[in-house]
């Protein structure tokens, strides 16, 4: 089955809605530009009336480690996706600063990549290497393809090249978890998956009302329309 993160997360009624619809994680969005910013108490009151297995996820840009390890530990999250590669997430209790063993999920522009093939060509190539010596990555063992601008780190509501970026996500699948995000919606998940062959997808404005408010409908319609995905994909 496909894991399925709802982001953009401010309120618990949405929180409520996602869980109800299927989702296995949530997303909460600590970036003081983004229209679904939320604050660490207002995200930990949401937190802490979750089921025990959602996971948590807390979506960073450029903070340093030491605010994230306070806002995790404050909120109670299980998940950073930050592109720093935090130091010591995996560290036994205590000798990191986090109050527990943290994921990471590492972002990964996919716009960016279309648009410089050379790069595009020497990361797969990196990722071959890695699959071939079967040693993944220390810090990280799951990769977010999104869609960026320069101004927008995430959350842009618009889709990547899928085709171009397949036989990297392919091969990255040898090796890390790959979840793809970036201008999803309940109508062309589906598609992205037959393309992309991913372990996860990540929706936030492609089923919004509007920026930071969910749509009960459409995150309900995307959960469903992951898990045709999956059957039609057993059933091939």
């Amino acid at each position: 089955m496909t894991w399925v993160k709802i982001c953009g997360i401010t309120s618990l009624e949405d929180a409520q809605t996602a869980v109800e619809a299927g989702a296995d994680a949530l997303g909460f969005v600590f970036y003081e530009r983004s229209p679904r910013k939320i604050g660490p108490e207002a995200a930990r009151e949401i937190v802490r009336q979750l089921p025990e297995k959602i996971e948590k996820v807390g979506v960073f840009v450029d903070l340093p480690q030491d605010q994230m390890t306070e806002i995790v530990n404050e909120v109670g999250l299980g998940t950073l996706q930050c592109r720093l590669r935090p130091k010591g997430a995996s560290s036994p209790e205590g000798k990191s600063g986090f109050q527990h063993r943290i994921r990471v999920l590492m972002p990964l522009s996919a716009t960016r990549l279309v648009e410089d093939e050379k790069r595009l060509q020497a990361l797969t190539a990196e990722f071959v290497r890695m699959a071939e010596s079967r040693k993944p990555p220390k810090e990280f063992d799951t990769v977010l393809l999104d869609s960026t601008t320069p101004g927008q780190p995430g959350g842009t509501g618009r889709t990547f090249d899928w085709k171009r970026i397949a036989p990297l996500a392919h091969v990255m699948n040898k090796s890390v978890k790959v979840i793809a995000a970036g201008g999803l919606t309940p109508e062309n998940v589906a598609e992205a998956m037959r393309i992309l062959h991913p372990w996860g997808v990540d929706v936030s404005s492609g089923v919004e009302a509007s920026a930071g408010k969910k749509d009960p409908g459409k995150v309900r319609a995307f959960v469903t329309a992951v898990r045709e995905a999956d059957r039609a994909i057993l059933r091939n």
